[in-house]
């Protein structure tokens, strides 16, 4: 295979990757337009590889190319998010019903990991970020390469989501005692109550993220 291909084609991945952690950690914001010669000149190269970028970030649901308009990071509507968070929760409950017979021991200790990190937490977005990660790793655990597919399809737009329910301090101190929870339960292979409240734990995130959209189409503040 061309070297040059395979050069293009890592760094339009770099770009895409950088982009991506742009978006989550909410420096890139829904609406906002990307520009080819600004991240041309920031990376030092060519239109070719960023266009490439541009792309796959389409296809992984994190920009929509608008006519006469350009590449445009994508926001989504209050349907849309229900649908999300529904599909989430469908994913994760299914995870955890297969981890009663898997090794998870090793997963339990990255759980606990993120956790600790979690505690030393600098934001609510940071906060976000590790708390997508750890319910990757739920995911992970269940050693369904389907479900953690599918999973990671919901990547960018529900880390969003996830740093709009963790806004208030409270919301990310009650998340970390679930969190803790779970994985209590879990070594004691007490899956049942384990997923009992992961369940709960998901659907809490549902009154805070409409209490949001609320308050935002009212335009208060």
């Amino acid at each position: 295979m061309n070297r040059a291909l395979i050069d293009n084609n890592a760094l339009s991945n770099l770009i895409k990757n950088n982009i991506t952690e742009d978006i989550i950690m909410g420096k890139i914001l829904p609406g906002e337009k990307l520009i080819e010669t600004k991240y041309a000149e920031a990376f030092g190269t060519s239109r070719a590889p960023i266009r490439e970028a541009f792309y796959l970030l389409s296809l992984e649901g994190f920009v929509e190319k608008i006519p006469r308009k350009g590449t445009v990071v994508r926001g989504y509507s209050a349907e849309e998010i229900k649908d999300l968070l529904m599909i989430r929760c469908f994913l994760e409950n299914l995870a955890i019903e297969k981890l009663e017979h898997q090794d998870i021991s090793q997963d339990l200790v990255k759980m606990e990991q993120l956790l600790t990190a979690m505690e030393a937490r600098g934001s609510e977005k940071e906060y976000a970020k590790l708390n997508y990660d750890f319910h990757s790793r739920l995911v992970t655990a269940s050693r369904s390469d389907v479900l953690e597919n599918m999973y990671a399809k919901l990547g960018v737009p529900l880390l969003s989501v996830q740093t709009i329910a963790f806004m208030e301090g409270q919301n990310m101190k009650q998340s970390l005692a679930e969190h803790k929870q779970i994985v209590r339960l879990l070594r004691e292979k007490n899956f049942a109550e384990a997923k009992q409240l992961l369940d709960t734990h998901n659907k809490a995130v549902f009154p805070r993220i409409e209490k949001y959209l609320e308050k935002k189409g009212s335009g208060a503040k």
